[in-house]
């Protein structure tokens, strides 16, 4: 390096990929602020490689089925089995064997943002996937447990085709192909993941033309959770038609 970088310089090229010799020139380099530069490169090495090793992990299932010469692989998940009202959504989705996408994981770990990225790359890369909706009267007819398989009945009936499946916890008797039910599945496979991204990115939607619809309630917000100010509206306005009745009689 015959002339001094400035620190945007530095930082710019740290963005990059950087050459082990001229990494061994910037930490001979004393000014703070590219010591500083060099830490955070660090920590974003590590992040990165974390990911890496996560990804790795979370292809494990998979990487067994398609060993086995074993395509299409279908990972379930739903969403929204907890609010008081709102669909509970399920997603199933196969992806191919050279999938990479590193950070995914279950939804709920995921930002807004990240969450939103995601679904469009999983969409786009996916070779097929499909969602199962069960409005919130069935919900009530039929209880939440059965609800939530419909909806993965739903989905994985929507797919071309399947080999196997993989479901996020939930044991599904009526599949007419092998699966297994995996706890806390959506952190151990990257189809379940996905689904559950799916899955979740759709509901918030939902929920948020359910917001326009009935601004009060703030469903953009609370996704239909039973926060104070959700209870608080219910207290006052009283009950939508998307209102879950049999998980109000708590309430009451």
């Amino acid at each position: 390096m015959e002339k001094k970088w400035t620190i945007n310089e530095i930082k710019d090229y740290l963005t990059e990929e950087p050459t082990e010799e001229m990494l061994q020139v910037l930490y001979q380099d004393q000014r703070k602020g590219v010591q500083t530069l060099l830490k955070q490169y660090e920590k974003r090495q590590q992040e990165a490689q974390a990911q890496q090793e996560l990804f790795k992990t979370m292809c494990q299932n998979e990487k067994k089925l398609w060993n086995k010469d074993i395509t299409y692989i279908a990972g379930v998940d739903e969403v929204g089995r907890g609010p008081l009202a709102g669909p509970v959504v399920a997603a199933a989705v196969i992806l191919p064997s050279d999938f990479k996408l590193l950070g995914i994981n279950d939804s709920k770990k995921l930002s807004k943002n990240k969450r939103e990225l995601f679904y469009q790359y999983i969409t786009k890369h996916a070779i097929d996937y499909a969602v199962g909706i069960v409005d919130a009267d069935e919900i009530d007819q039929i209880n939440i447990l059965q609800a939530s398989k419909k909806a993965m009945y739903q989905a994985l009936n929507k797919l071309k085709q399947i080999d196997y499946v993989l479901i996020d916890a939930v044991n599904l008797e009526q599949l007419e192909v092998p699966s297994d039910a995996i706890i806390k599945g959506d952190q151990k496979s990257i189809s379940i993941a996905a689904a559950s991204i799916i899955a979740k990115v759709t509901r918030d939607d939902m929920m948020g033309k359910l917001h326009q619809k009935y601004p009060v309630y703030a469903f953009d917000q609370n996704s239909g959770y039973g926060t104070k100010q959700h209870l608080g509206a219910i207290n006052s306005h009283g009950l939508t038609p998307y209102h879950r009745r049999s998980f109000l009689k708590s309430y009451s």
